[in-house]
């Protein structure tokens, strides 16, 4: 363990963020370059010396926290990098993306505040970087099999890199112009940069995957001859379904699903364009939906010079304490207040949106809205509160509902789906198509960026076993657990 005394004498230490009118005026990531590497030996030493860390247990990847805490504490970088890799395929896309369930499970929270895991996480891996100590790990021989992989986000990339260090060919084809997912073009620059995307990209070029960009199964490559062509094929293509609003006025212009309108302003980033066509410069924004998806549109829109921007939740305002029905060490639903929230901006509780009124060019002007309260179970409008807001620009950050059902790859596979409209498969991640898995959220539904990496480890291991009879790439944590799913 580290100091056995650390969490007695250390108080907790978060990473700090830049002064809000410096960061609003760039894209570049909110924190204080290198402010972590001073303290962060310190916060590692709050990591008891607990008995059973049930930090193993929140992790959907199970990664070794006590472990890589205590290198962390004695500042042996190189060998807290081993251990995080161990369970870990990309530490600096979790230690930056992930709401962090290790921290809520970490047996220090039960009275005190916990260890900020998810800080050290992503100091032992930048550290890495820095000091060369990531590199690329290419197979010492070829199995002569290969693997598809469609869909280059969390799940694809890690799947990709385990059958690739495996000894397999991989192919991981990408309907977008770059490599990356919803990681390149759902999460906006100034939560994670996409150099951090593109050096792992060329670390798997080194250890031999192949990358096909727009290139997108079911319409450019029909999936019968992608079976043909490869040994296994891994579905990865994210539940990328927006849930949509249908109510009067909703084909105003100016209304936008959050994955319209965050892409675009990353490909201003990327170069593409100079100006987003959907820009949020002097307008009234609303953003409907109240997670972490809505908070990247709050943070765009703040970027993007907005006369005022507005978050809607239909769902009541999280308390800032666990409550019973969600006790440690389950990952709780709590109020907390994202880089973009400081930024500005009003965030609206329980209220619905009823419809939207436009001008006479069909421009969404304002959207009405009434308050609502649980009756009985059930989500009841307030009578006499409804009212309008101003609103330009509203983007739609409801969630998603599914895997993409339009470009005909569920129906070309003949892939069978679970009651949640998800693609079925078993404890090895397999679908009902011989030689066909799926892993991350096409199969999972939407979820977290941890369980997208931990998924497509699994699956890797179900397709290695599938091509060769045995694996001995990792087991999976959990391959059949529901519970953490946030």
């Amino acid at each position: 363990m580290a100091d056995p005394k650390g969490f007695l004498t250390t108080d907790r230490e978060v990473a700090r963020t830049r002064p809000v009118e410096e960061r609003v005026r760039d894209w570049n990531e909110v924190y204080v370059p290198g402010s972590l590497l001073p303290v962060i030996s310190k916060q590692a030493s709050r990591c008891m010396d607990c008995g059973i860390p049930f930090c193993h247990n929140g992790c959907p990847l199970g990664n070794l926290i006590p472990e890589w805490n205590d290198y962390a504490y004695r500042e042996d970088w190189s060998a807290a990098s081993e251990r995080l890799h161990a369970t870990n395929n990309f530490p600096e896309f979790t230690g930056r993306l992930c709401p962090a369930p290790c921290e809520s499970a970490c047996v220090l929270g039960i009275n005190q505040q916990s260890v900020t895991i998810k800080n050290v996480e992503v100091t032992i891996i930048d550290k890495a970087w820095d000091t060369g100590d990531v590199t690329p790990q290419p197979p010492e021989r070829l199995s002569g099999k290969t693997v598809a992989v469609i869909g280059s986000g969390p799940a694809g990339l890690a799947a990709a890199q385990q059958l690739t260090r495996a000894g397999h060919t991989v192919a991981v084809y990408e309907r977008a112009d770059r490599i990356g997912g919803l990681l390149r073009y759902g999460i906006p620059e100034f939560k994670m940069e996409k150099r951090h995307i593109n050096r792992r990209i060329e670390q798997m070029r080194a250890e031999g995957t192949k990358f096909r960009t727009e290139v997108e199964i079911g319409r450019d490559i029909d999936a019968a001859k992608l079976r043909k062509r490869y040994d296994a094929v891994v579905i990865a293509a994210g539940a990328t379904t927006s849930r949509d609003l249908p109510v009067p006025g909703r084909d105003l212009a100016g209304i936008h699903f959050a994955m319209e309108y965050l892409p675009l302003a990353n490909k201003v980033q990327e170069g593409d364009l100079t100006v987003s066509p959907i820009t949020a410069e002097g307008k009234h924004v609303v953003v409907i939906g109240g997670g972490d998806t809505g908070a990247d549109c709050v943070g765009t829109a703040h970027r993007q010079g907005a006369a005022s921007v507005t978050q809607l939740e239909i769902m009541p305002r999280p308390g800032e304490q666990r409550n019973a029905g969600q006790p440690w060490p389950t990952f709780p639903m709590l109020y907390k207040v994202t880089s973009a929230h400081e930024e500005g901006g009003e965030r609206v509780y329980s209220v619905s949106t009823t419809r939207f009124e436009g001008d006479e060019d069909g421009n969404v002007q304002w959207l009405h809205l009434v308050e609502v309260e649980f009756v009985e179970g059930k989500l009841t409008q307030k009578p006499g509160t409804e009212r309008r807001i101003p609103a330009q620009l509203v983007t739609l950050a409801m969630g998603f509902t599914g895997t993409d059902r339009q470009n005909g790859l569920v129906e070309q596979f003949g892939l069978e789906l679970d009651e949640r409209g998800n693609i079925a498969r078993d404890a090895d991640y397999a679908t009902n198509v011989p030689g066909v898995f799926v892993a991350g959220d096409a199969g999972r539904g939407q979820s977290l960026i941890v369980w997208a990496i931990a998924e497509g480890r699994s699956a890797a291991r179900g397709v290695d076993r599938h091509l060769t009879g045995t694996s001995t790439l990792p087991a999976p944590v959990r391959p059949t657990d529901r519970a953490l799913t946030v």
